[in-house]
């Protein structure tokens, strides 16, 4: 074993062996792989090897995608056949919300160049002649899809990264990680120590061990996941002997099951509630090719859908059940990227799909350690996407309900009720009181409608306009005639102080810092390669003090960010505020009628100008006022200590009652959002994008002076930007309005996509923010857009539809 390398790869399954190769593929042939036993003997081995493209994630798609690429050269490459057999693979649809998601789904694919057929029932029944068709309304096909034999695609990849140089430890044990002065990492086996620049962590079941072992609290747990071999079938077999061709995958979601061929017979894999967690703390020390007892009782009613659908499946004897672990995080997606507070070491773990993402996660994983940024948008699966509270027990209910999701229709509004609620603001309850139905971001309950007198408070998810569609309209119409509150105290927020903050974050930001306390910006933090990375209100409180908000769901990510790039002189210092902190919002015309009625503060524009922060009195409620909202009406965001929070809610409410104060949900901030084109982080805003190709040029200043992705972004301007974000009016809309990724096109030819849509209530229009060809940004430019299955007609038109002049939160 070497005893130095550029970067250490722990785990040998098909992730870390794709990381390994990825790495060597670029050019860092100097690359070493340590695996405790021998390669696959983790979850890889009894892996089905399906390689499934569908994903309603852009970036989770876009890794699949290289992956099965990928894995049909490697063959050609490495002379190591994979056992790759595309045979396609057909998605049931049972119900007309099942055939939007796949609608949805479609708009997906369709941007990032994966084919999908729509199926009648039909069509199904001429390609798989042994599925009983009733009962279904349709179906997608990927012609490109397929299963591939996990063990072999892993062996391939593992002879091409040797040829490339890369070195492949079996029978090598990770003790422990010890970061050295000069920042490199000292990796201890129990075959001796080797030191190296990054340290890549790969160790599927045993994540939660091994990221404790430098501090880390991985949000990865396995789940126990179950499929069944079958003896051969004579129709199967028949169908070989006449030369037919073998029949793809078949999934039924309503049913939670897959089905392929498998030697003659049938592999059927299913997804129950309830599955049980496996190594909550990681295997034992010497687990090795490991499976657990059979449990088919568990799986009793989807082997009834099954066979209610594949009658062939109930007359072939049982051959064999695989009862494996298979590695969950909370939301299903797998983290790749660097691991929180430490430099130079990378997760590629939490993969449920590890064979179908393993090629393309070591792809964007080996770009991010080498060019020091990911080629696409990874806040999807970025392990700071989840905060700390994120707890073991978190896991053991989150990780059971992501597995039992699998195949669950996912609604673009679902918010799925394990483990909540989990963090409250404290006007909690008040809020329930008032007929809230809440979601959650980053672990915060939100408000997201509020049910009036007589309404159920219950969600209604749809890929259309919803049963709340109506008391959303109802809350956006009172922002904009009264004034309404809003609970925004899951902002990520924090303090950057000392004598060096100024500097720092006048290097970090593209825009200029306050010059004088008290003043506001919007700010962002451009990537190396001059995409955006982060966004952030910046308050100038003093001449070495800056307060810091950005969105909650990125808290981790936003204050990791600061953290690495912050000087290690000890010049700056941050504390983070979200948790002590809340913040509730006060927007509307009689927005500063209610703050005159319970503050001696002076609220006028002369005094208290847009885009302005001062300390106030709130019903004896210290208070840190800041004049800016995100709904494009006046107003203030109040933040102040969390313990006062109810005492501060009580009084605004009580001397609003005349006014019309009401509250209002995140549902109604989006669609209030929209009217005014504000963009949001990883939608309109991405590493993908440059911050002129976003529209944001009066937040950049490259005249200032240097400052982080500053040279990028001028060299993207002068190559030529491929985007420009646009406002576009949706023609002809009855019943569902845009949900991001739809395609767009300029006749046949597609030229962008939507980032999102909904509809603007006070402008009574259907919107969409987008990416499109330059050329084709100018105003009133007609082009069509797709949704749900159907063409509509979409004009450009100018930003901001509602109030362009910004005459309301500047009145």
């Amino acid at each position: 074993m070497k005893t130095q390398a550029r970067v250490v790869v722990v785990g040998g399954g098909v992730v870390g062996v794709a990381t390994l190769y990825q790495l060597a593929k670029m050019g860092w042939s100097d690359v070493v792989l340590l695996e405790r036993h021998e390669l696959t003997s983790g979850s890889t081995w009894h892996a089905a090897g399906l390689l499934p493209l569908f994903n309603m994630s852009y970036s989770v798609g876009q890794i699949h995608k290289h992956s099965l690429a990928l894995y049909q050269s490697l063959e050609a490459e490495t002379g190591q056949a994979v056992g790759f057999s595309q045979v396609g693979n057909i998605r049931l649809a049972m119900s007309q919300n099942r055939l939007d998601e796949y609608h949805q789904y479609g708009c997906v694919a369709e941007t990032i160049g994966i084919e999908v057929k729509f199926l009648t029932p039909d069509a199904v029944l001429e390609i798989w002649p042994l599925c009983n068709i009733d009962g279904l309304v349709g179906a997608i096909q990927h012609p490109g899809d397929g299963y591939i034999q996990p063990a072999d695609v892993t062996q391939a990849m593992a002879i091409g990264a040797r040829k490339l140089g890369a070195e492949i430890n079996r029978q090598t044990a990770v003790e422990g990680f010890a970061q050295k002065p000069n920042g490199e990492w000292l990796v201890k086996t129990d075959q001796g120590e080797i030191v190296c620049e990054h340290v890549v962590l790969a160790t599927g079941n045993f994540a939660r061990r091994t990221g404790a072992m430098v501090g880390l609290e991985v949000p990865v747990m396995p789940v126990e996941h179950q499929y069944i071999v079958t003896e051969p079938h004579p129709d199967i077999v028949k169908r070989h002997t006449d030369g037919l061709p073998e029949l793809g995958v078949l999934r039924e979601p309503d049913g939670s099951w897959y089905l392929r061929e498998e030697g003659g017979g049938l592999l059927l894999g299913c997804y129950e509630k309830g599955a049980p967690i496996c190594y909550p703390e990681g295997p034992a020390e010497d687990a090795e090719y490991e499976l657990f007892p059979q449990d088919l009782d568990r799986l009793t009613p989807h082997i009834d859908a099954a066979i209610n659908r594949v009658p062939a499946f109930a007359e072939a004897g049982v051959k064999q059940v695989y009862n494996g672990a298979i590695p969950y995080t909370p939301d299903g997606n797998p983290i790749i990227g660097p691991a929180w507070g430490l430099r130079n070491f990378w997760l590629n773990e939490g993969h449920s799909f590890g064979i179908t993402a393993a090629g393309g996660a070591g792809w964007q994983l080996a770009h991010w350690i080498i060019d020091g940024e990911p080629t696409i948008d990874m806040l999807g699966v970025d392990p700071r996407r989840f905060g700390d509270y994120a707890s073991a027990s978190y896991l053991k209910v989150k990780n059971t309900e992501a597995y039992a999701s699998v195949f669950t229709i996912h609604y673009p509004d679902e918010e799925r009720p394990a483990g909540r609620p989990l963090l409250v603001a404290p006007c909690h309850d008040r809020l329930k009181n008032l007929g809230a139905v809440f979601g959650q971001k980053a672990g915060w309950e939100r408000a997201n409608w509020f049910a009036p007198s007589g309404v159920l408070p219950v969600d209604d998810w749809s890929f259309r306009r919803s049963g709340w569609f109506e008391h959303v309209g109802n809350e956006c119409r009172n922002v904009s005639e009264n004034v309404g509150i809003l609970d925004m105290t899951s902002f990520a927020k924090c303090r950057l102080s000392g004598p060096g903050a100024e500097a720092f974050l006048d290097h970090l930001i593209a825009n200029r810092l306050p010059k004088t306390a008290g003043r506001v910006i919007l700010a962002h933090a451009l990537n190396s390669h001059g995409g955006v990375h982060s966004e952030f209100t910046i308050l100038k409180e003093a001449v070495d003090s800056f307060y810091l908000v950005s969105a909650g769901a990125y808290q981790r990510l936003d204050h990791d960010w600061l953290w690495r790039h912050m000087p290690e002189d000890g010049s700056v210092q941050m504390i983070d505020l979200t948790q002590v902190r809340g913040v509730l919002v006060v927007a509307g015309p009689k927005s500063r009628t209610l703050l005159q009625r319970v503050s001696n503060a002076d609220f006028d524009s002369g005094v208290f100008p847009w885009l302005t922060a001062q300390n106030v009195t709130v019903d004896q409620v210290e208070t840190l006022a800041m004049r800016l909202n995100y709904v494009g009406e006046l107003g203030w965001e109040l933040h102040h200590d969390m313990t006062c929070q109810n005492q501060l809610f009580d009084a605004l409410m009580a001397a609003g009652s005349d006014l019309g104060l009401k509250p209002f949900g995140i549902r109604a901030m989006d669609s209030l959002r929209y009217e005014k084109s504000y963009r949001l982080v990883g939608t309109e805003i991405s590493i993908e994008y440059s911050a002129y190709e976003s529209g944001l040029e009066r937040f950049v200043h490259p005249e200032k002076g240097d400052f982080l992705g500053r040279d990028a972004l001028l060299a993207w301007q002068a190559r030529g930007n491929a985007h420009r974000l646009v406002t576009l009016e949706v023609h002809d809309v009855t019943h569902a309005d845009a949900l991001g990724n739809n395609p767009i096109y300029h006749g046949e030819e597609l030229v962008g996509r939507a980032t999102g849509g909904n509809y603007g209530f006070r402008v009574g229009k259907s919107l969409a923010l987008a990416m499109v060809r330059p050329e084709l940004a100018a105003l009133g430019t007609d082009l069509r857009m797709k949704i749900l299955g159907t063409d509509h007609n979409v004009t450009v038109i100018p930003e901001s539809p509602f109030d362009p002049n910004n005459v309301r939160p500047r009145s």
